[in-house]
């Protein structure tokens, strides 16, 4: 029964819910859920599945191929060339600098000098997987720290390549010796001598660049024009397969090629159709990795060395993080950014199981080494949610306050009646806006760097996390009058609602959300002032497009206020029901004709009884009089 596929992907399915669902519950991260339920299904604990660490890991591969293919279609060459002194400066500082004190590390351990510097290698690479999962899940891409992480991170994806054509030239076993540990696991470059290896390894990639701009962009085409959209799917899954396949054929990681072909068709047509398309399935993979992760701790290899491993484990993450903290400090990070770096990138990542692999099966690693190097590696990964953990609660808010009084605080004593809380694209419109028109407001953010620019830019904007009840007293709150929440980030919204419910009933709360299921979340708590993002930007593109089509505007301005009072009221409706599926599409599908009904009536009344403003006959033909003077 256990051998069954079927078997296996109930436990990994049933582990993933009910280990992520109690994670969430708790306020942790997804990420945390997913390695628990790995450790408590693999073969060390309970032994649901596998039978090693490693069978599970090239098992559960696929996540990350999906998610490094989704990363390279997100690098445009225009933007990549744009933010080349960030990806080459932060990500060639930190690795550096990570491996030049990594192999000083371990040569003073006293391993052999080749796999002191394989080893370096592997250390100074990062998790993309957990560190783009955590920063998207906690909505953190747009601030400073975001955008270095990806920075770096981007970079240690491209140098991995340079590496897997490096470390066979460390190697001084014949081909035929090499052979032997990877018997099981044939590929094109056995028996090449090692120099024809590493020209492979580089010829792949260039095979990979070239068939994508020739090869797999006109197959799209001809797929897109047979109309079905399955196709499609299957299609992007084909380029997926067949990349990653050839990178194992050549003994590379199918990973890299995923990533090396996402960034070949960044620039096409069909780049977001594809993005579309794998984003439901990507999270879904990531999930299994991260459990075949927390499978993949070999509990046996830490009983017989804990003291080594624990201690090679705390060196490397301390090594790690001081070479992280120095990179950002470098490039003029504040302190908060800082310290998210250093938290988030400190781990081992996901292709050190690569090369080590690929070094084992070179015969530059020993069994004994291998196999405490993919422990750690393993270990370091799970560690990284409760290292951010701690940072966040119990860290950040001390360095945090110290820098927000430090910066701030001097100058907050002007406050005003209306505090706007997160400026980035959102916020600032509003911000722009009510200055405009003479009305100032007291904006908070938590982004320092975004703080600093913003105040050249001549905004007096303060460093700090709104969600602390000093913050917004120091802000002002009980005198204010509005209250304003433009961060997209629902637990922010909720922290302050919570805090003016409490303490400054008096006080309106305005708040920002990304979509209806927020909103009915925070209707749920009580919150009135709910504004969706997309909603007026969407209402006023359809009404340019109608205008366009000969309607008229006073009629389409009125009807676009009509559309938000009754999508309003169905809103407040909706947010009552349960939120089963089948209930849930009754009831909406109910609202929608409800909404479309009274639409139709109104503009039908409105043309007869009030359609004699604005684009009238009269009032055209003055403008084209006063056109002609």
């Amino acid at each position: 029964m256990t051998g069954s596929i079927l078997f296996e992907a109930i436990v990994f399915l049933a582990g993933a819910i009910i280990c992520v669902s109690i994670a969430k519950r708790l306020g942790l991260s997804s990420v945390i859920g997913y390695l628990l339920a790995g450790v408590l299904i693999g073969p060390y604990v309970f032994g649901f599945i596998g039978t090693e660490g490693e069978d599970i890991m090239h098992f559960a591969e696929f996540g990350v191929v999906v998610m490094l293919f989704l990363i390279g279609l997100e690098i445009e060459p225009k933007n990549f060339w744009n933010m080349r002194k960030t990806i080459v400066g932060m990500g060639g500082i930190q690795v550096g600098g990570t491996m030049l004190l990594s192999y000083i590390l371990f040569t003073v351990l006293g391993f052999e000098w080749k796999v002191a510097l394989v080893i370096s290698m592997a250390v100074a690479l990062s998790s993309t997987a957990i560190a783009m999962q955590t920063i998207k899940e906690k909505g953190l891409m747009e601030t400073t720290f975001g955008s270095s992480s990806f920075s770096i991170l981007l970079f240690q994806d491209i140098i991995v390549i340079f590496m897997l054509g490096f470390i066979p030239l460390l190697s001084n076993t014949d081909a035929s010796a090499s052979a032997e540990n990877v018997s099981d696991h044939t590929n094109l470059l056995d028996g090449l001598p090692l120099g024809l290896q590493t020209l492979s390894i580089i010829l792949s990639v260039v095979v990979i660049i070239v068939a994508g701009r020739y090869l797999i962009v006109p197959m799209l085409r001809k797929v897109a024009k047979t109309g079905v959209r399955e196709l499609l799917i299957a299609a992007a899954f084909l380029i997926v397969f067949g990349i990653s396949l050839l990178m194992e054929f050549v003994g590379l990681s199918p990973a890299l090629g995923a990533f090396l072909g996402g960034v070949v068709l960044s620039n096409s047509e069909f780049k977001h159709e594809l993005e579309s398309t794998l984003e439901p399935f990507k999270n879904l993979m990531l999930g299994l990795f991260f459990m075949a992760v927390g499978a993949s701790i070999n509990f046996i290899v830490i009983a017989n060395s804990p003291l080594e491993i624990g201690g090679i484990l705390v060196a490397i993450i301390i090594l790690k993080g001081i070479v992280l903290y120095i990179t950002g400090h470098i490039f003029k990070l504040k302190l908060d950014q800082k310290l998210l770096l250093t938290c988030s990138l400190a781990q081992i990542g996901e292709f050190a199981f690569v090369l080590l692999s690929f070094a084992f099966g070179l015969n530059i690693l020993e069994q004994e080494q291998m196999d405490m190097m993919l422990v750690i590696t393993a270990l370091s990964m799970s560690l990284t949610p409760i290292i951010g953990i701690i940072n966040e609660r119990f860290i950040l808010p001390r360095t945090g306050t110290k820098e927000s009084v430090k910066r701030p605080m001097d100058h907050i004593a002007k406050t005003q009646k209306i505090i706007l809380v997160g400026f980035g694209h959102f916020g600032s419109t509003i911000g722009r806006f009510l200055r405009s028109h003479g009305v100032e407001a007291t904006i908070l953010d938590h982004d320092s760097n975004r703080v600093d620019f913003l105040r050249k830019m001549g905004f007096e904007v303060y460093y700090g996390d709104a969600t602390r009840l000093d913050l917004l007293e120091s802000a002002g709150i009980a005198e204010a009058k509005i209250v304003i929440c433009a961060t997209n980030k629902i637990s922010v919204s909720k922290a302050i609602g919570k805090i003016i419910k409490e303490k400054y009933p008096h006080v309106e709360f305005m708040i920002r959300t990304k979509n209806r299921y927020d909103a009915y979340e925070l209707l749920n708590l009580g919150n009135e002032n709910i504004y969706r993002e997309s909603l007026e930007t969407s209402l006023t593109l359809a009404k340019d497009v109608l205008s366009k089509m000969g309607f008229r505007k006073y009629t389409l301005n009125r009807q676009v206020q009509n559309f938000i009072k009754y999508d309003e009221d169905s809103l407040r409706r909706l947010s009552q029901e349960p939120k089963d599926e089948k209930n849930y599409i009754f009831k909406a599908k109910k609202e929608l004709e409800q909404q479309e009904k009274f639409l139709n009536e109104d503009f039908k009344r409105g043309i007869v009884e009030y359609d004699n403003h604005w684009d009238s006959e009269h009032i055209r033909k003055a403008l084209n009089k006063t056109k002609k003077v």
